[in-house]
């Protein structure tokens, strides 16, 4: 059996998500729903529910769900909608019920007659209300029990909504419950913070005349509703952040990320109906990727526009002419608080009366809403009601109209600032929002669309520093468009080339390789004779990184000749970085020291000039096995002389080689010592570190999205960590085809790079499965790879996995052989992690002739292992002491507890083997029965037939299909492709529920 191929596996690129449009009763209303069931059921109930909601709050979409979950009991449901139009056409509403109660009578069907129908049908052409309110009671009398459905009750006629008021439920007997929906604004949260709604009165703040317009027509008829005896409103409100969540999960049938989640609630604010336009746009461009049944989208990716016809856009469009005109002024001065009202007539031609009406009737329509100040009482100016319709209404703006609202914002921030006497550099815009950084990123937004007309200087300025102050940009605030503008403002070539540089290098760290690596060459092309030797150093050192990053293998080949070179005009110690460092990325390691040493006059002159190319020796001298020039690179002892962006990029480029070599002590020193935080880590930084500290679930949040957004390389000297290291999460998780699937779809077809470390995972696979030959040949061939390009750092786990296979498959000469080489590496490098490996393999190969040196070697490998302080590591120690007597059993339980930590369903599973083997209770006999199943779920869905099953769990077949056997009995579920669905849907049966580790319940099973 194989594995859907529908499936969302975890693979480099991810595929494109789309949308699930099942019906259902909404996320987030269970309650709502809950308690309009039961007001209906209740013979003693209200005779009418009514269900407001603002624009997209989804009441029709709640009211169909009740509906069907009444008609699933029994209870006839009837449906009466109201459609635009009808409150021009008096009394329809009322007609429409009538009619339908009068195809609903009680009794047979000969005592119905048409005659009622009939009356109705005049009445409401001579538009009698008193003759239809007369014929409604009689057809409720009569009707047999039902539930009607009034939809859209706000788009009714006056005429009609009068006789349902006036029609006195308590004196008429009758089963006829109705269940209405209708726009209001009711009781909801305001999408700032605290969910602080404004003043009653804050509406009066736009002119200070205390004027409150009334409602007015159908939607102040429905508003009244609410004040009739025998009617119950509920409203449905907002959905928080988690049931936000939930509904895009359940839309996307996969679990969205953390960045995904905050976008969708920043631009919806909890709107159902926002949502599902935020999503449509999204999934119709293909801009979510799922990976590993995780939904991700680029920090890059830009917001949908709603399309006309959108009902946020309709409600704009369906006002006047200065309240479209207001609207698209908000849209980009709402930021402004109080003085957006000061700013648009002059903006807008508008006199302030008009706009101060036009900003009411917004409210009153519930696209604006007033925005409380920050002490929470006073009226602090305006926002969109939903976030995603303000985006819609300015890109609808012709781009002179953004370009002078946004000046209009840009001199008004500028004059505020000069007034107070704060320069642009010391401190965030005077702006009216919360969040600092958000205030600089407005600004910047208003100075790079303003552009030429406001003041070029200063323009460059804010723009530089606000891309400063917010480096680097893992928020996507817009540091690549602020450089971009920079570029397009300053036309002098001294000025302009700077500010190209600098738009290269933030499409680097955007991950938008392609435009780094043009601009970069063009500048070293073109325009070498406007920069120093220092900042042409940094070109070239970017332009061969991104063509690293971007995988064109051929193009670095061709920047690690001299030829490429001497075709600029460049000083020479830029060409010898630029070569240096693609030969590093090609992984020509001793080419790269023979150049530099032939060199070094050249490069060594001064201290800025020389860090890049002696770190570069550097790295390459450990890769190769001398580690000793690393190590004292890692005190930055030229920090001092360089600006804080070298500090940064060096420092962390240290930090991911030490993760690479798995000494994360080292690393958190580095940091440390260099006064960094977590929160400046780049992604692959992050999961490198959680890796380690067996944070393996949010581990795996940055490793999915980097491989569904294809930002795997790190700069390392081993590029391939990102997908090594999340497929030994999955393979300790029994995800052994996904793991699989994984290393091939990221591995460099036809190209001779070594790649040890996906040799190294792919093998461990293969052992699981129990295939020790692919295992031998795997490991084999990237140990000839490593040959061929000297490599020394890293191919240690080769060695040791490879003593390992020997060693099982009883050839022990060449697993001693493999010892000995194992050991010369250690004893080299001097490394923590080789030297365990060592002592692990060691015990291994050394157990049947030696189990005295085997165990003396283990419990100091124990000793090792609890020093490093790596939970998965530590744990895979202390089994190994455990079963070879280099310690208590009680180790096992140690280790247990670890293997739970880091969610290793498949170390847990043996450990308990272990553990009921050597005598030893297994604490939570339920919970141990259920992670057996769940793990056996798992390898059922990765595809694995019985006999692979029973390979991975070291059981014979006829267990496997005895678990297989209880697992059905258990759980209900009938067949493997049953167990398939339940695991790939995320929504199993209850015995399958998520792991006690697991950080989501929400995530998939596997």
């Amino acid at each position: 059996m194989t594995a859907p191929s529908e499936s969302p596996w975890l693979v480099h690129g991810g595929t494109a998500a789309s949308l699930d449009r099942t019906t259902g009763c909404p996320v987030g209303r269970e309650r709502e729903s809950d308690e309009v069931h039961g007001r209906l059921k209740d013979p003693d109930g209200p005779r009418m529910v009514l269900v407001r909601g603002e624009r997209g709050a989804g009441r029709s979409a709640f009211l169909h769900a009740v509906g069907e979950r009444l008609r699933a009991e029994g209870t006839p449901v009837l449906a009466v909608g109201c459609v635009p139009g009808d409150d021009a056409r008096p009394l329809v509403l009322a007609l429409r019920l009538v009619m339908v109660l009068e195809e609903h009578l009680s009794g047979t069907p000969q005592r119905r007659a048409a005659k009622p129908v009939t009356e109705a049908l005049h009445a409401a052409e001579r538009r009698d209300g008193t003759a239809m309110a007369a014929l409604l009671r009689a057809a409720l009398a009569r009707s047999a029990p039902v539930v009607v459905e009034l939809d859209d009750l706000h788009l009714a006629d006056a005429d009609s909504l009068a006789v349902l008021r006036g029609t006195d439920f308590a004196r008429v007997p009758s089963p006829v419950r109705l269940l209405a929906s209708a726009v209001g604004r009711g009781e909801r949260s305001a999408p700032w913070r605290n969910g602080h709604e404004a003043a009653p009165d804050a509406r009066s703040a736009v002119d200070g005349k205390g004027r409150t317009p009334p409602h007015r027509g159908a939607a102040g008829g429905v508003e009244q509703q609410g004040d009739v005896p025998w009617a119950h409103t509920i409203v449905l409100s907002r959905l928080g952040p988690d049931e936000t969540t939930a509904v895009v999960a359940r839309r996307l049938r996969a679990t969205p990320d953390s960045g995904l989640s905050r976008r969708v609630r920043e631009l919806t604010h909890g709107v159902p109906g926002a949502i599902d336009a935020l999503l449509t746009g999204w999934t119709r461009e293909g801009a979510i990727r799922v990976a590993d049944g995780h939904a991700f989208i680029g920090v890059r990716t830009p917001t949908p526009v709603l399309p006309d016809g959108d009902r946020f856009v309709g409600a704009l469009d369906a006002l006047s002419e200065p309240c479209r005109v207001v609207a698209g002024a908000l849209s980009v001065l709402w930021p402004l608080g109080g003085r957006a009202a000061e700013l648009i007539p002059a903006a807008t031609g508008l006199s302030a009366e008009t706009v101060g009406d036009a900003i009411r009737v917004l409210i009153d329509a519930q696209i604006v809403d007033v925005r409380p100040g920050f002490d929470g009482a006073a009226a602090g100016g305006w926002t969109f009601a939903v976030a995603l319709t303000a985006h819609a209404v300015r890109e609808r703006l012709g781009p002179l109209e953004r370009s002078r609202l946004s000046a209009t914002a840009v001199e008004a921030v500028w004059a505020d600032r000069d007034a107070a006497g704060i320069a642009y550099e010391a401190g965030p815009p005077v702006v009216a929002l919360s969040d600092e950084a958000d205030a600089v990123a407005y600004l910047a937004d208003r100075v790079a669309e303003a552009g030429h007309l406001v003041d070029r200087d200063r323009a460059v300025r804010e723009l530089t520093a606000a891309a400063q102050r917010l480096h680097p940009d893992s928020e996507g605030r817009g540091v690549l468009r602020w450089c971009r503008a920079v570029g397009n403002l300053v036309e002098r070539p001294e000025e302009r080339v700077p500010a190209l540089q600098r738009y290269a290098k933030a499409a680097y760290q955007a991950g938008d390789y392609r435009t780094a690596r043009t601009i970069a060459e063009s500048i070293l092309r073109n325009r070498a004779d406007v920069l120093g030797t220092h900042a042409l150093q940094d070109t070239a050192n970017l332009c061969t990184a991104a063509t690293a990053n971007d995988s064109d293998w051929r193009a670095l080949s061709r920047l690690a000749t001299a030829e490429w070179w001497d075709e600029l005009r460049l000083p020479g110690l830029v060409p010898v970085t630029g070569r240096a460092l693609a030969l590093c990325g090609l992984a020509r390691w001793q080419e790269a020291l023979d150049l530099l040493a032939r060199t070094e006059e050249v490069w060594a002159t001064d201290v800025r000039g020389r860090v890049k190319p002696d770190y570069f020796r550097a790295v390459a001298e450990m890769v190769l096995g001398r580690p000793e020039r690393f190590r004292r690179a890692l005190a930055l002892s030229e920090a001092p002389n360089l600006g804080a962006e070298h500090v940064y990029a060096l420092a962390t480029t240290m930090f991911d080689e030490l993760l690479s070599g798995r000494d994360l002590h080292a690393a958190e020193d580095l940091l440390a010592a260099q006064g960094l935080t977590a929160d400046r880590l780049h992604p692959h930084s992050v999961f490198l570190r959680r890796h380690l500290q067996g944070r393996w679930d949010e581990a795996l949040e940055p490793a999915r999205w980097m491989l569904a957004n294809n930002r795997i390389h790190t700069p390392a000297a081993d590029g391939c960590l990102i997908p090594a290291r999340t497929a030994e999460i999955l393979l300790a998780r029994g995800r052994t085809t996904s793991a699989r699937r994984l290393l091939d779809s990221v591995r460099d077809r036809g190209e001779d790079r070594p790649e040890y470390s996906l040799d190294a995972v792919e093998a461990e696979i293969q052992r699981a499965l129990g295939d020790p030959n692919g295992a031998e040949k795997t490991l084999r061939r990237g140990l000839d790879a490593a040959d061929a390009h000297g490599h020394v750092a890293g191919v240690d786990e080769l060695w040791a996995a490879l003593a390992e296979v020997y060693a099982e498959t009883g050839h022990t000469g060449e697993a001693l052989t493999c010892l000995e080489r194992l050991e010369r590496i250690s004893d080299r490098t001097g490394s923590g992690r080789t030297r365990l490996r060592f002592l692990l393999a060691s015990a291994r190969v050394l157990r049947q002739d030696s189990p005295g040196a085997a165990r003396d070697g283990l419990r100091e490998a124990v000793d090792l292992a609890r020093s490093r302080s790596q939970p998965f590591e530590t744990a895979v120690t202390l089994v190994a002491a455990a079963e070879a007597g280099a310690g208590p059993p009680t180790l096992l339980h140690e280790a247990y507890e670890l293997f739970g930590r880091t969610g290793s369903a498949l170390a847990r599973f043996r450990t308990r083997a272990a553990m009921r083997e050597a005598g030893i209770t297994v604490p939570g006999r339920a919970r141990a029965t259920a992670e057996n199943e769940r793990l056996l779920a798992t390898l059922i869905a990765e595809g694995l037939t019985n006999r692979r099953i029973a390979m991975v769990l070291r059981l014979s077949e006829d267990a496997v299909a005895n678990r297989l056997s209880r697992l059905f009995a258990r759980t209900g579920l009938r067949s493997r492709t049953a167990v398939v669905t339940a695991v790939l849907a995320g929504r199993p049966d209850r015995r399958l529920a998520p792991e006690p580790w697991s950080s989501s319940s929400a995530a998939p099973l596997v």
